[in-house]
């Protein structure tokens, strides 16, 4: 290199610290890249995302090409400043040549590029993947060779070398990511998104009727009291049972009884359980992801959960379901509290011991414990170990709280104050 003039190799230099710089950003915005709106766009027909997918299908190429690319022109800068630092500043000119390009590299073909790349690494590498796919090309079995070395040093360390990372989100993943979504996902969606989510870890037992709350038909009472019964009852089916609720006969929709009702002129029990559905039982624990799929499998809507004994213990619908998802069906456009929960002008609540406490806790944004009782009542029955006689006050998972009715047994309204902060 005597006969190259000390302009040309300064050119030459910054040339090579420019193409390291593109090396070391490509890296970093190859590896920057959101997986999955990568994959959106390629699918979308971006030709730039597409050309960045083809490269990440094959990681370990993709580093060793940039790599050999990056080492060469590093290697290549070093032997060209050390000519200028010896031409320069004679045998010492060699360790100023060294500390200078190591500042130079790290600033100008490593930290900045990086951070660039690191900030905007879809321009970067859709940018980059053009020249990156020729150099693919044109350097393959170089590339080749030192993957085949690399890899097989791995395998000797135990070390399966998987082409392509696991890209599949399990569901607490996808959970942050929604989360993470911000303004990009209107917040109503997010929730919905996050309950979809939550299903599988909800069973039929949280948000089910319970059995003494289940409104049914006895078809042992008088006839008048079963008319009665059917043309003020608010629901679109009842129960129909002998006796007691374990002895169910069949599900009634009220529409059918209207319509006999006006067609027929003798309206009668044996009319009314001709016209009665066949009961669909669901067994307790079932979760909701589940059971809204069997409600669509088989063309249902509403169920009786029964227990390992074959006992009804309550019952389901479909847009219980679906509620837990999009929130309850109201006629009021703003968000309500359950008709549960009553506010008070002190900040307390007043709130029905048959409440459910994940309603409670949706309704309210507190934690109290779901992982055993799913009513007040039942919490509270459950942190005193006794059925109270009298009104009494109560702390659960800091929430101070005072009953203030009881009845047969069980605990009909409690007061909850406002959550107690520990002090510091």
């Amino acid at each position: 290199m005597d006969d190259i003039s000390t302009g040309i190799l300064f050119a030459l230099l910054a040339c090579l610290i420019v193409i390291s710089g593109y090396f070391s950003g490509s890296e970093t915005g190859m590896m920057a890249l959101n997986r999955y709106r990568l994959k959106h766009l390629a699918n979308s027909g971006h030709k730039g995302a597409k050309r960045v997918e083809k490269l990440l299908d094959r990681p370990d190429r993709l580093i060793g090409l940039i790599l050999i690319g990056n080492n060469l022109v590093n290697i290549l800068a070093s032997a060209i400043a050390t000519i200028l630092g010896m031409r320069l500043y004679g045998d010492i000119g060699v360790a100023i040549a060294t500390g200078a390009l190591t500042m130079v590299v790290l600033v100008f073909a490593e930290v900045t590029p990086k951070t660039l790349a690191a900030l905007y690494p879809e321009q970067v590498s859709y940018a980059s993947s053009i020249v990156l796919s020729i150099l693919m090309k044109v350097l393959s079995p170089l590339v080749m060779f030192v993957n085949f070395i690399t890899n097989g040093f791995i395998r000797l360390l135990g070390i399966k070398a998987n082409h392509g990372g696991d890209d599949h989100l399990s569901s607490e993943e996808l959970r942050t990511v929604v989360n993470e979504a911000g303004s990009l996902i209107p917040r109503r969606h997010q929730d919905m998104l996050i309950s979809i989510l939550d299903l599988e870890h909800v069973t039929v037992n949280d948000i089910m009727v319970p059995r003494n709350e289940i409104t049914g038909i006895d078809i042992n009472d008088d006839w008048k009291s079963i008319s009665r019964q059917l043309t003020h009852s608010p629901h679109g089916r009842v129960v129909l049972y002998r006796d007691q609720i374990d002895e169910v006969v069949g599900m009634l929709r009220l529409r059918e009884a209207y319509r006999l009702m006006l067609e027929k002129n003798e309206f009668t029990k044996e009319t009314l359980l001709r016209a009665a559905d066949e009961v669909y039982f669901i067994p307790e624990g079932t979760p909701l992801n589940v059971q809204l799929l069997k409600f669509q499998r088989n063309k249902e809507r509403i169920g009786l959960i029964v227990d390992e004994y074959g006992d009804i213990i309550g019952l389901i619908t479909l847009e219980d379901i679906l509620e837990e998802i999009v929130g309850e069906f109201t006629t009021s456009i703003a968000p309500s509290l359950s008709e549960e929960i009553t506010p008070q002008g002190d900040g307390s609540f007043l709130i029905e011991g048959s409440a459910n406490i994940r309603d409670i806790n949706k309704g309210l944004k507190w934690k109290l414990p779901t992982d055993g009782p799913r009513t007040l009542n039942g919490l509270i029955l459950e942190h005193l170990e006794d059925i109270p006689e009298s009104h009494l006050s109560v702390q659960v998972s800091g929430h101070p709280m005072e009953i203030v009715e009881l009845e047969e047994n069980r605990i009909k309204l409690v007061k909850v104050h406002p959550r107690v902060k520990k002090a510091s």
